[in-house]
């Protein structure tokens, strides 16, 4: 018999699919009188509400009638955060041009850049900001630990813009 994850899944992507939305994994949790199924879904440019209300009540209807989880349950539908792991060639696609941070399984420093995707090889591309690894660099996925999205704060900052130069105001002061 397949494991609850996996009869979850089967459920959801006939719906998801309709919804043209990406099914990204379940994680199931909670105590021992409530238990709490967490489906993850996205897509590029983000999951609408409606979209995330359509999979909650349809996959709600589906979990009652099959009973596949015993007593009581809350299902949560969520997009996945900047924590959750890109592994799929999917999921370099629908993250292109998001900010990455990268970690190796050999021990190399941590690695930040901008997704440019995949090549032709299955490696990702990433364009690195500062550093001695600056500019175009490319990286077996294999060599991997973690790859997850985060931010960049470099450009959240203003980092690289021209600062303003603060100087004395020419208005008048109201007495």
């Amino acid at each position: 018999m397949a494991d609850i994850e996996t009869i979850i899944k089967e459920l959801a992507e006939p719906i998801v699919d309709e919804l043209e939305i990406d099914f990204m994994g379940v994680v199931l949790g909670g105590g021992k009188e409530t238990k709490l199924v967490r489906v993850v879904v996205d897509k590029k440019g983000g999951v609408g509400v409606e979209a995330l209300r359509r999979l909650s009540k349809g996959l709600s209807l589906q979990l009652d009638a099959e009973d596949l989880i015993p007593g009581k349950f809350n299902l949560e539908i969520s997009s996945p955060g900047f924590d959750w792991p890109l592994t799929t060639t999917k999921d370099f696609i629908r993250y292109e041009g998001d900010w990455l941070r990268i970690s190796f399984e050999d021990g190399r420093p941590v690695m930040e850049g901008e997704n440019l995707g995949l090549n032709e090889d299955g490696d990702l591309r990433v364009d690195v900001a500062k550093g001695k690894q600056k500019g175009e660099q490319v990286i077996k996925l294999e060599d991997a630990s973690k790859i997850i999205r985060t931010v960049n704060w470099g450009k959240v900052s203003g980092e690289g813009k021209q600062k303003h130069k603060r100087g004395k105001s020419n208005a008048k002061k109201r007495s």
